[in-house]
């Protein structure tokens, strides 16, 4: 007699690294290279950035370039190490994105539409490697 047949209760299956963490390593990839280049444009040019009004969590903006340029290239080595499909990758990419996500946030009144537009992206990063399913 044949043995019973089995459903699989997940009936798509994940490549080596798996197709979400790909795009969550992708999309980190993407911010990490546009954290980048906005604090390269924030600490180079100081007066290209226009600012409004004073607010509690002012820094100079050459400061906000380097925060930036920091974690942006903390998100490309944490995005090639998902890649790599290592696995200390996954946990880093949610805490790279979780700093990226308070810096913009702290980033809003100098370029608010940029900022939510980076803070949305890193939402997205966070919820494909978390619901990323290593069977």
């Amino acid at each position: 007699m044949p043995a019973p047949e089995q459903t699989d209760p997940h009936p798509v299956k994940q490549g080596v690294a798996g197709v979400t963490t790909f795009a969550a390593a992708a999309l980190l990839c993407i911010v990490g290279f546009m954290g980048l280049f906005q604090g390269i444009a924030a600490a180079a040019n100081d007066d290209l950035i226009i600012v409004g009004p004073k607010y509690t969590y002012q820094f100079d903006l050459t400061t906000w370039g380097w925060i930036h340029i920091i974690v942006g290239v903390l998100a490309l080595i944490v995005a090639f190490g998902m890649f790599a499909g290592a696995t200390w990758a996954r946990a880093a990419a949610i805490v790279i994105a979780s700093l990226a996500i308070i810096a913009n946030f702290l980033w809003l009144p100098y370029y608010p539409w940029w900022s939510i537009l980076i803070i949305a992206v890193n939402v997205l990063v966070i919820w494909a490697v978390a619901t990323w399913d290593a069977r």
